[in-house]
């Protein structure tokens, strides 16, 4: 495939919604990368219909950058070989997302790594620079996205990222090689401010995708309507980049396909969707440690997987962070309520098929 028939092909797939996990770095009982147990959870988002991963973001654990630990390179690699593999089967290839975070030479450095091992866009964190003006952010980001199309990321300043208002978005749609973004605040007036920006830019080629754990499934079905130039201007988002949808994948893609018919048919939102969107949040908060100000958010994702076979363990590079105190037992809670919400039945089916080399 041809770069630029590659470049629409996966700009085609983003604008028209899909599923992309946040995916967790898996360790062995050393701490050490476990290869074999990374590639077996690439295979079960695969299988479980995924359009596209997200590596090297803060579900990675951003510590794989730090010298003394070295995975960037690796995890980015190991992935995009096993993205390599997969692709030869599918229908349409998966949509390759590396994060990149840093000051701009470490954001440039990234994007150019990834880029070299195939990644289609840059997930560009903006936590490192928390003290830089408007002016310095786009600055920065239009440096980055002169190595890899962009794909923004309002990341909550609960797990480091800052605040973005709507000024500086109302800059970063205008420039050219943003594909997507991801608006994660879990704030929903820092939502709408992404969202307005986007009506008020014309930019309706970058897909608006939700990263709002605490809100996925109103995200979905949402109309976003704004006053541009005396004009009604619509936005919807249209699929999710989730550390969320890293768990319990299959149901998620489920979930978003039933969000798309119900966009399509119009009308008015099913009731039992409401419902469901209370559940998710509930099942959330439990798996990302809302009581303990997100403490536990990575080694709860480890723990619904461990407990499913996809992971051995939950350990995390640094030794200190695990499951927070009750955390396991609110993560028994809503497995037990909400067992519509897993996908355990499908994992064990296959989990077997996926461990072969």
């Amino acid at each position: 495939m041809e770069p630029s028939e590659r470049h629409e092909t996966f700009l085609t797939i983003l604008r028209r919604g899909v599923a992309i996990p946040a995916i967790p770095l898996v360790l062995d009982a050393r701490r050490k990368f476990d290869q074999h147990r990374q590639r077996l959870l690439l295979r079960y988002y695969n299988a479980a219909g995924v359009g596209g991963l997200a590596v090297g973001v803060h579900s990675t654990q951003f510590e794989i950058r730090q010298p003394n630990i070295g995975l960037f390179e690796p995890v980015l690699a190991l992935a995009a070989d096993e993205m390599n593999r997969l692709d030869r089967v599918r229908k349409e290839p998966l949509v390759r997302i590396a994060g990149v975070c840093g000051n701009t030479a470490q954001a440039v450095a990234e994007a150019t790594l990834a880029r070299s091992l195939g990644y289609y866009a840059a997930l560009l964190s903006l936590a490192a620079m928390r003290e830089a003006s408007d002016d310095e952010l786009i600055h920065h980001c239009r440096t980055v996205a002169d190595v890899l199309p962009l794909v923004g990321f309002y990341l909550q300043p609960s797990v480091g990222g800052r605040v973005l208002g709507h000024g500086f978005w109302r800059r970063f749609f205008e420039i050219d090689n943003v594909c997507a973004v991801k608006i994660a605040p879990f704030h929903r007036y820092r939502t709408l401010d992404v969202i307005r920006a986007s009506a008020e830019s014309g930019r309706d080629d970058v897909a608006l995708y939700t990263g709002n754990d605490d809100n996925i499934v109103a995200d979905l079905l949402t109309p976003f309507r704004f006053k541009v130039a005396g004009e009604w201007v619509q936005r919807r988002i249209v699929g999710g980049l989730l550390g969320q949808w890293a768990v319990w994948t299959h149901r998620a893609v489920e979930l978003l396909a039933r969000c798309h018919a119900i966009v399509a048919a119009g009308g008015d939102v099913p009731a039992d969707m409401l419902r469901l969107s209370a559940e998710l949040t509930d099942a959330n908060a439990a798996i990302f440690d809302v009581a303990h100000d997100f403490a536990g958010c990575i080694p709860g994702i480890h723990e619904v997987l461990r407990r499913q076979g996809l992971m051995e363990g939950i350990w995390c590079l640094d030794e200190r962070a695990g499951l927070s105190p009750g955390q396991a037992q609110e993560i028994e809670r809503v497995a037990a309520a909400y067992p519509h919400l897993a996908d355990d039945a499908f994992v064990a089916a296959h989990l077997e098929q996926w461990q072969r080399p």
